[in-house]
């Protein structure tokens, strides 16, 4: 249709112009005018020739006149991508294009690149492929091009792909037969261009609108259906379409049921412990049966059952993973399904696991020595283990090798390692029980050669430096760490000089060294292994000689005289005199000054002093020195200035005028002397004056010189009316000029002072005489005196009368009687009257000492005054002339000083005084005196305690110093102020410290210290090298005091604390790097930069950076040479100072060094070598210099010319290389060489031998150590090699041992094959040594040879210094080093002694003044600046101390130790400073005595320490004091800061030994301690004490304690028990007193109590005096809650015992517990415990009679006790006679006879006495009734008393009772007659010795003051026992003391026992009262087996 459209259009003219596309659409090409028109389209269908014609479409065509004829081509419609079915009858494929002229446009096509000639057609616009296939897919191009023009061609692009139909490449079956319950794979695959997509369905169903989740479409295109059922059977399609057809095909699915069967038995099974086991059991059935497993009868996993371990797995089988031991046994397996079931059975048996437990491990091993690799393995026993070990993969044979050994163990062992045994090492172990693996590196290292080819040569351009180069030497296998330098300068023994040269170096610059001096040099290496062997030394270079370098150092320059200065130096140091110094030049000038030096030639060396004369005087002049040699003069030094001396001025000053100015001082007028006769500094001026009488006498005044007009100035305080000489001088600081002309000055005169001694006689009623003396002071000539008097208080009747200067007495009348007068004398000068004398008195009385004032009142207290307020005393009938107050000031006591405070004069009638100048916060307590005429009156009563108020302190600390202490700190030290000082409390004291420095305006900072005693602080935190001023006060609450006088001081110089600023670094070459930087800014250097250093490291290389030091501030740049090449390195440049390094800069600058090169390569082996072939193994180079590109190895016959090689490049990833068709037997020399892109590097050469007949070689032999060749610290060992082994050798090792016991150490395994000899080094000196060697080649070691015979080492220096060396100030002028010995293995040598180098630094502050004074301070200069060079002391070798004496007091020294033996020195110790002039006392006080004062005071006094031990001014002392037996406790310390030697020590505790121990301070700290002197302080009252307590109360007794005093003050004597009721008792109130002696016994009983009534008790101890009371109340019983009185008490007596039976009362408020039995006898109306501990349950008791006393009647109660106490006592029983059957001794009979017997003899005795003397009298004593001696039971109470009765005896007492109703009462003692005394009883009482004594006071509540005494005495009987005495001693008893007639019966009285300390109690009984006593040491022991009462 399209061309029939075009036909129609445009028949023929339709080629070129028009176009119609595939599309129908119509193209116009080239338009023109002509193309103008309407256009339609139509349509016509071919079959039945109908047609559709389109609307018009209107063309129209503008004109364009600038169309161009030509127009390059442009494709208007492109092809487009197009594809096709294969198969197809044709494709079209169209491209229109437009161009001008249309008929030149030509149109191409190309498929792939290739042009296309067929198919085309419509001008090539249309392209047609017939039948296509994938052949004609491609690429199609189609291509516009205009004939005859130069336009490019237009192309367009389509791509035409072919489609091909889909068809199956696998079908399934067409029927498939299935059980139930399985899984089906039905299998459809599919091809096509493009791929077909799959589709299924189920019974024309598709799979997808089924949604069965068992249905699964396969990636592969296939369906899975899983998990089968019955009603899954039915026919399955599998369609496949794509964009050429669809395609399809089928099959049928049959699912079906079967019964289960073993398709797979389980089978026995064996596995190992942890791993895996599987058992077997495939079943086959549908549906799929059900697997069970089972052990036993338990269930290990099924479908439904999951235990841990035990798995299920989809065939059946049972995996158990992992798998123990425990698993091991019979496991069966059931299968079930609905078709039936069956079951089989497996054993599983389970092996231990093998494994690894010791696994090799990496080990670097040194060549020669033995490397052990373990391969520890654990297993089942029941199995076999083998072992196989690999080296790089390759099985080990041990029997191919006698080196290698396979140990049982599996380990590894590799003896005579070497190269070859380098790479990596397998350990399998292979069983039954598993198989291990393991793998380790092994590396094998030797010392590294050493280096060859080693040349020294003379730098041209330094001349002190030398160049070094060698050839990098074999490393070992080891990279070389780095190299050592030597030398030996001027055969001097080698010394390492550079001991960290880098391992890429071949070469160094030697520097530092000294001109005029020879050197030899020799370099080795060092790598992981150690040193290797020192090469070959190079030959003897001299150095020129040259000017010395460095001047003289130390210049002092001192003016000797005026017109001289001395000049003193020490030579250059050593290293500098570049040749032998021949002299000095000395050149001087005047300093400031232009003009020429003068010289001085000093011609000897050794002379380093010239005295400079004929100089001016007092002038400053610059001096300089330099040394000079053979080359010529050397530098100066800097200039140092010093002035010719002062003189003193030679004339005197002019014009001098004086007068006096009043009558105490004289004014000088004076002019200065001429200025050229001063002579120096014009320093002042003195004013001289002295009396004329006395001219030694002389006042002199100094004034300071004002260069302004006329000088003045006055000399006060001068005696009044007086002829003095004065002059005037000037002095400079040498002396004192000529004074002027004395000239006699008189002061003038004054008033004269008071009359003395003013006194009165001869006193009537009218008249007295008054006399007095002249004045001490007459201030002038006396003309008279004046005697004045008037009545008191009448001033209008006062009387005058003057006398002449002579008369000293004067007689007053006309006075009126008895009237009191006021007398006044004064002495008269033409100056008016002096200060008159008064007095007042009486006429006709004469005058009597005054009495003392009274109540003392003090108020307006302030902190330095109060006002006492007083009552005037009795004046004693004369005026009062002065009041005296005194005080106790601080310490206030009885014991305590009184001193003087203050003194009131004329002022008589004074009643309050103002009391000044106190101290601050200080405690006072004041007492007066009032003075008359006739004297002092006693002194009045202490006023009350007061304290002075608080007040700021009035002055600074003293003695403030400032003391450099480091870089950043400065010890500031003081005087701290006395106690009395402080103005406050001690607590709030501190010192605040100001600082700040001079040259800032920065505000200053304090520092504050809170501790009052402390003498000095160290300042931290301070700028380095920087001044301060700093000031000190003291504060306390209240505030601050003034501050101290500013101090200096300069912290030490130190390390920049910053780096060098602008820091850049660039590559110059491969082996330099040029750094440069900026200096550090001048506020961080913190002193002279003396240079810088330069810190490189090669980043990821060296493990150290290395430094290069720039000498000298003025360098800031440095070139560094020797680097490796290409290799990063890490830069930091910092800057030192004297001190040390500052801080490197930040951040680090990365710069790599350039290509070049690379080195050899390394580790070259050769681990094969047949007849015809070698391989050789290396490893890159360790210095690749850049990228290695590759390598070349080279090789050729060692017989055959050097430059036939055979060469082979290899790849830069190539390690190996095997070297084929070479001739057999022959030697062969390899070389290997890397490239980067700088070209081809070093070559590394071996020599191989084709032979496989190579063995190990022979041993060296005839080894010798030449003597001569022997050294401190090496020897040279020569042999003679042994054979080679048809092997080449490849080094030696040498082995050294140390006599006698030493090992054998391998000294180096890197000996060069060619070597027949070696210098041993690094030995001990003076040391045996043996040594062997061995030879080693590819295969191995030889044998070693027969040692050497013992050789030994010569002495050397010691090796080290002696070392921990302190320098400490001993006195102010010497200082004590103390050190430790070198290390004996260090000694090298017999130790000869010790060498003490020591010399004085620059002062602080002149070092740092001078070096901060210079913009530019040189560096050059030495580090250690000095003001002398070093002195040198010997010192014994058995000495570790010295005393330096004879130093400069206030200068710095440094001290440096060396110990030296016959060889020499060791290296000189680190350098130690100290400041000599400062040093703690060197002895204690002396003779210190302790004296007590008080109970609480001791005084200590003491001599200071000798004079030649304080080292300074002794500033106070420190008294240390404690108690004898508690000194960490107790120990106290007193600070006395002024130099007293007495102190007394107050507040201590009474009766204590104390020590004290004193040391001395001064300004440097603390002297030693004095040994401990003791001292007692005095007895004291004791404390009270410390506890009262009671026990066991009755209603009747109780028990009192007592504790010691906590604070006895003294020896215990005894202690005082007092007690009496609250309140009177029946009327009367009874105290008792009970003196107990001794400290043993602390207890009492007291039985006499009343029922319910509270008493009153009191214990005081006593040691010299009584202390306090302790007292309290207690009530007696019966206890609130105590248990009610038992009931119906009944006593049965039988004829051996009593028996009690008694009936429970009520019960208390809680149980009852027990009951108590008291008695009571009938001989004593007190009640007793008799029987304790009851218990509750019973109610009788029975008591064998045998415990009471015969024929005594007692009467017993029962008391009942609970929780609450003692209860009531019941009623008393009836009373009980203890008679028992009496023996026949006591039968009347018996009895009457011995009666009878007993009178005849007692007749016959009296006779007898009679008839001696009737005059002879003696008392007689009463016995009473008789005791039964008996030992019984006896039952005690709780606090183990026990107690006796004692008989009834006479009281003899005289005494009346009166009651107020008259009737008479009982006789009873009177008051002070109870007193105990043994007078009235003779010394036994029933046989026993009588002790102790006790007093017994009464006194009545109604009695008054006097009492009526009787007339008569009388003795009556007591009714009953008045006194029973309880005690625990039968024999002790007492008496009362008869008081003697007249007292009256008082209602109240006193008890008063005494006893003495024993071991044993007694009782004090009044009547009504007992107390317990302690026994006295005469009592016996006490009876055992009493009761309560016997």
């Amino acid at each position: 249709m399209a061309s029939q459209g075009c036909q129609v259009l445009c028949p023929g003219a339709c080629d070129y112009v028009r176009a119609i596309t595939l599309e129908n659409q119509l193209v116009i090409l080239a338009t023109t005018a002509g193309d103008t028109g309407a256009y339609y389209a139509q349509a016509v269908n071919e079959r039945n020739g109908e047609n559709k014609t389109s609307p018009l479409i209107h063309l129209s065509i503008a004109r364009d006149v600038g169309t161009p004829e030509t127009m390059a081509p442009v494709i208007v419609v492109p092809p487009g991508n197009r594809s096709v079915v294969a198969g197809s009858s044709e494709i079209t494929l169209e491209c229109i294009a437009n161009a001008r002229p249309i008929q030149e446009l030509h149109v191409n096509w190309k498929r792939n690149g290739v042009r296309i000639s067929g198919g085309l057609h419509s001008f090539g616009r249309h392209l047609t492929i017939s039948n296509p296939t994938s052949a004609d897919t491609g690429l199609y191009v189609c291509e516009a091009t205009l004939s005859g023009s130069t336009f490019d061609a237009a192309t367009a692009k389509a791509f035409l792909s072919i489609i091909e139909p889909p068809y199956f490449t696998a079908e399934p079956e067409s029927r498939i037969l299935v059980e139930v319950e399985e899984t089906v794979d039905i299998v459809c695959r599919a091809m096509g261009v493009p791929l077909p997509t799959l589709q299924w369905y189920k019974d024309a169903i598709s799979i997808s609108k089924l949604q069965n989740p068992r249905y699964k479409m396969l990636s592969s295109g296939g369906l899975r259906i899983q998990k089968l059922r019955p009603e899954d059977s039915g026919i399955f399609q599998c369609f496949a379409s794509n964009e050429g057809g669809e395609i399809q095909t089928y099959t049928y699915l049959d699912v079906t049921n079967v019964a289960p069967a073993f398709t797979q038995l389980p089978v026995d099974t064996t596995v190992t412990d942890g791993m895996t086991a599987t058992l077997r059991c495939e079943v086959s059935g549908a549906p799929k049966p059900a697997i069970t497993w089972r052990r036993g009868k338990h269930i290990l996993a099924s479908g439904s059952v999951r235990i841990p371990r035990f798995m299920l797995l989809e065939s059946g089988g049972l995996q158990i993973a992992p798998v123990s031991i425990q698993d091991a046994g019979n496991y069966t397996c059931y299968a079930a399904n609905m078709e039936g079931s069956l079951n089989a059975s497996a054993a599983l048996t389970v092996w231990n696991r093998t494994f690894i437990i010791n696994p090799p491990e990496d080990r670097v091993v040194i060549k020669g020595t033995t490397a052990t690799l373990r391969c520890g393995a654990t297993h089942d026993p029941r199995i076999t283990l083998r072992y196989v070990w690999k080296k790089d993969n390759t099985v080990i044979t041990p029997s191919s090798s006698s080196r290698i050994v396979v140990e049982k163990d599996g380990s590894l062992l590799i003896s005579q390692t070497w190269s070859g045994d380098i790479g990596d090492y397998t350990c399998e172990i292979i069983s039954e029980g598993g198989n291990d693996s393991r793998t380790a590196r092994l590396e094998v290292i030797e010392l590294p050669h050493s280096p060859q080819n080693l040349l020294a040569t003379l730098n041209s351009s330094h001349s002190h430096t030398v160049m070094l180069s060698w050839v990098r030497p074999f490393d070992g296998n080891s990279p070389v760490l780095y190299y050592i330098v030597e030398l030996s300068e001027n055969n001097s023994p080698w010394k390492v000089h550079l001991s960290n040269v880098g391992p890429e170096m071949t070469g160094i610059t030697v520097r530092g060294l000294t001109p005029a001096r020879t050197y030899q040099f020799r370099v080795c290496a060092v790598n992981q292994v150690g040193r290797g062997q020192y090469s070959a030394e190079t030959s003897r270079l001299m150095l020129p000689e040259e000017p010395p370098s460095a001047p003289p150092k130390n210049i002092v320059a001192s003016g000797r005289t005026n017109q001289s200065i001395m000049v003193q130096w020490q030579p250059p140091p050593e290293t500098e005199h570049n040749g032998v110094l021949r002299g000095y030049i000395l050149r001087y000038r005047l300093a400031g000054l232009p003009g020429e030096h003068q010289q001085r030639n000093i011609t000897s060396p050794e002379v380093n002093y010239c005295l400079v004369t004929e100089l001016i005087i007092w002038t400053q002049y610059e001096i300089q020195v330099a040394a000079y040699n053979g080359a010529g003069l050397g530098v100066f030094s800097r200039a140092v200035t010093e002035y010719t001396l002062q003189g003193v001025p030679t004339a005197p000053p002019q014009n001098v005028q004086m007068e006096a100015v009043n009558s105490t001082t004289i004014q000088f007028l004076w002019n200065p002397p001429p200025q050229q006769f001063i002579n120096g500094i014009n320093q002042g001026y003195k004013l001289l004056a002295w009396p004329a009488e006395v001219p030694e006498a002389t006042t002199v005044v100094t004034i300071a010189p004002d260069f302004h007009g006329v000088h003045h100035g006055y000399i006060t305080n001068l005696k009044k009316f007086t002829a003095y000489f004065a002059s005037v001088l000037c002095f400079t600081t040498p002396g004192d000029g000529p004074p002027s002309t004395p000239q006699l000055i008189w002061t003038h005169e004054d008033k004269p002072g008071a009359v003395g001694h003013l006194s009165f006689t001869e006193i009537l009623d009218t008249s007295l005489k008054v006399s007095w003396q002249e004045p001490l002071e007459k201030n002038g000539i006396i003309t008279g005196y004046q005697v004045s008097w008037e009545v008191y208080g009448r001033n209008g009747s006062r009387l005058t009368h003057t006398l002449s200067n002579t008369t000293h007495e004067y007689k007053i009348k006309g006075l009126s009687s008895l009237t009191t007068y006021t007398i006044d004398v004064a002495a008269v000068t033409t100056a008016g009257a002096g200060l008159a004398t008064s007095s007042t008195i009486s006429s006709g009385v004469p005058p009597e000492l005054p009495g003392a004032p009274s109540n003392l009142v003090i108020s307006n207290i302030s902190p330095r005054s109060a006002t006492l307020q007083f009552r005037p005393g009795y004046d004693g009938k004369t005026s009062i002339s002065r009041w005296i107050v005194e005080g106790q000031v601080g310490a206030i006591g009885d014991e305590e000083e009184w001193v003087s405070l203050y003194e009131e004069e004329n002022e008589p009638d004074a009643q309050t005084l103002e009391i000044p100048n106190l101290t601050p916060y200080t405690h006072y307590r004041f007492r007066m005196r009032q003075v008359n005429i006739v004297g002092s009156s006693p002194v009045s009563q202490s006023s009350r305690v007061i304290q002075t108020l608080q007040a700021p302190p009035d002055v600074a600390p003293t003695s403030v110093t400032v003391r450099t202490a480091s870089e950043t700190s400065l010890r500031l030290r003081w005087v701290p102020l006395p106690d009395s000082q402080y103005n406050g409390n001690p607590e709030s004291v501190g010192y605040r410290i100001k600082y700040w420095r001079p040259d800032l305006q920065a505000p200053s900072l304090t520092q504050v210290i809170n501790d009052r005693l402390e003498r000095e602080f160290t300042i931290e935190g301070l700028e380095e090298w920087t001044e301060y001023e700093l000031q000190m006060q003291a504060f306390n609450a209240i505030g601050a005091g003034p501050w101290s006088v500013a101090v200096r001081g300069r912290t030490r110089e130190s390390v920049p604390s910053a780096a060098p600023e602008n820091v850049s670094a660039e590559a110059v070459s491969s082996t330099q790097i040029l750094l440069t930087w900026a200096s550090v800014p001048e506020q961080d250097q913190n002193g002279l930069i003396l240079g810088y250093k330069v810190l490189f490291r090669a980043k990821d290389l060296d493990p150290e950076p290395r430094s290069h030091v720039v000498r000298g501030n003025h360098s800031q740049s440095a070139l560094l040479a020797g680097l490796r090449k290409f290799v990063l390195y890490e830069l930091q440049v910092l800057a030192f100072t004297r001190i040390g390094n500052g801080v490197p800069s930040s951040p680090l600058i990365l710069e790599r060094t350039k290509d070049d090169a690379p080195g050899p390569p390394v580790r070259l082996v050769f681990p094969e070598v047949r007849l015809t072939s070698v391989r050789i193994v290396w490893q890159p180079p360790e210095e690749p210099n850049g990228i290695i590109l590759g390598y070349q190895i080279a090789y050729r016959l060692a017989s055959s010319s050097p430059n036939t090689f055979t060469t082979v490049e290899v790849g830069a990833t190539v390690r190996q290389f095997t070297a084929t068709e070479l001739a057999p037997e022959s030697a062969y020399v390899f070389r290997l060489s890397a490239k980067t892109r700088q070209g081809w590097g070093e070559p590394l050469e071996a020599t191989v031998i084709t032979t496989e007949k190579r063995e190990r070689p022979a041993p060296p032999r005839e080894l010798l150590v030449p003597q001569a060749e022997v050294t401190a610290r090496s020897l040279r060992l020569q042999w003679v090699p042994g054979s080679d082994g048809a092997s080449p050798i490849r080094y030696f090792t040498v082995q050294v041992r140390e006599l006698p016991r030493g090992e054998w150490q391998t000294y180096s395994s890197s000996i060069s094959h060619e070597a027949t000899a070696c210098a041993v080094e690094r030995l001990r000196p003076f040391t045996s040594y043996k040594l062997r060697l061995k030879a080693t080649n590819d295969i191995g070691d030889s044998d070693f040879s027969a040692e050497t015979d013992a050789v030994t080492t010569l002495q050397d220096v010691p090796g080290e210094p002696p070392s921990f060396i302190s320098v400490t100030p001993h006195t102010t002028s010497s200082v004590l080093i103390q050190w430790r010995p070198p290390r004996d293995e260090s000694l090298n040598g017999l130790l000869q002694g010790y060498r003490i180098y020591y010399r004085e630094l620059e002062s602080e502050a002149s070092a740092a003044t001078v070096s901060k004074t210079l913009k530019t301070p040189s560096a050059l200069r030495a580090e250690l600046t000095a003001q002398s060079s070093f002195k040198t002391v010997n010192s014994s070798s058995t000495l570790t101390t010295y005393e330096l004496t004879h130093l400069k007091k206030y200068r710095r020294y440094e001290v440096i130790l060396t110990a030296y033996n016959i060889i020499g020195e060791s290296p000189a110790s680190a350098p130690v400073e100290v400041f000599v002039g400062e040093a703690a006392p060197a002895m204690a006080p002396q003779n210190i005595q302790v004296t007590p004062l008080t109970a609480s005071q001791l005084e200590v006094t003491w001599d200071p320490p000798p004079p030649e031990s304080q080292n300074g001014n002794i500033q106070g002392y420190k008294v240390y004091y404690w108690e004898a037996e508690s000194q960490n406790e107790t120990e106290k310390m007193k600070v006395l800061f002024l130099p007293e030697t007495m102190v007394k020590l107050k507040n201590l505790t009474s009766h204590t030994q104390y020590l004290v121990s004193i040391s001395a301070f001064n300004a440097a700290g603390d002297g030693p301690q004095s040994d401990p002197r003791q001292g007692r302080t005095h007895q004291a009252a004791p404390g009270t004490p410390s506890f009262l307590a009671f026990s066991e109360i009755t209603s009747t007794t109780l028990n009192v304690s007592w504790g010691e005093p906590a604070a006895a003050n003294g020896v215990l004597q005894g202690y005082r028990v007092v007690y009496e009721p609250l309140a009177p008792v029946q009327g009367v109130s009874k105290v008792v007193t009970v003196d107990v002696n001794g400290n043993w016994q602390r207890w009492l009983k007291v039985r006499d109590l009343t029922k319910g009534v509270t008493y009153f008790f009191r214990v005081q101890a006593r040691t010299i005096a009584y202390g306090p009371e302790l007292q309290a109340n207690v009530t007696a019983g019966p206890a609130e809650g105590s248990p009610g009185s038992p009931r119906d008490v009944l006593v049965t007596k039988s004829a051996s015992e009593l028996t009690l039976q008694w009936t429970e009362g009520n019960a208390g408020r809680t149980p009852t517990t027990g009951y108590v039995i008291e008695a009571r006898p009938s001989d004593e109306g007190l009640w007793d415990m008799f029987v304790k501990d009851i218990p509750r349950s019973a109610t009788s008791y029975s008591v064998s009679l045998d415990k009471l006393r015969q024929g005594v009647t007692y009467e017993f109660r029962v008391v009942a006790v609970n929780q609450a106490g003692y209860g009531e006592p019941s009623s008393p029983s009836m009373a009980v006679s203890t008679q028992v059957e009496t023996p026949f001794y006591e039968e009347w009979w018996f009895l009457l006879v011995m009666a009878l017997s007993s009178l005849i003899v007692i007749l016959l005795v009296v006779f007898a006495l009679v008839l001696h003397g009737q005059n002879r009298r003696y008392r007689s004593c009463s016995t009473g009734k008789s005791i039964s001696n008996m030992e019984e039971s006896v039952t005690l109470d709780n606090g183990g008393f026990a107690a006796l009765e004692l008989n009834s005896r006479h009281l003899n007492v005289k005494n009346t009772f009166s009651k107020k109703n008259g009737t008479r009462s009982p006789p009873r003692p009177s008051p002070g007659g109870l007193h105990y005394s043994d007078e009235d009883i003779c010394n036994k009482y029933n046989g026993t010795v009588l002790t102790e004594s006790a007093n017994l006071k009464e006194k009545s509540v109604d009695a008054s003051e006097s009492e009526g005494t009787d007339s008569e005495s009388e003795d009556v009987p007591p009714q009953h026992s008045f006194v029973n005495h309880y005690m625990s001693d039968p024999t002790y008893y007492n008496s009362w003391k008869r008081r003697a007639p007249g007292g009256r019966a008082p209602h109240r009285y006193e008890a008063v026992a005494g006893g003495e300390a024993g071991p044993h109690l007694h009782t004090v009984v009044t009547t009504q009262s007992a107390v317990f006593a302690p026994a006295g040491p005469g009592a016996r022991t006490p009876l055992t087996g009493f009761s309560s009462f016997v």
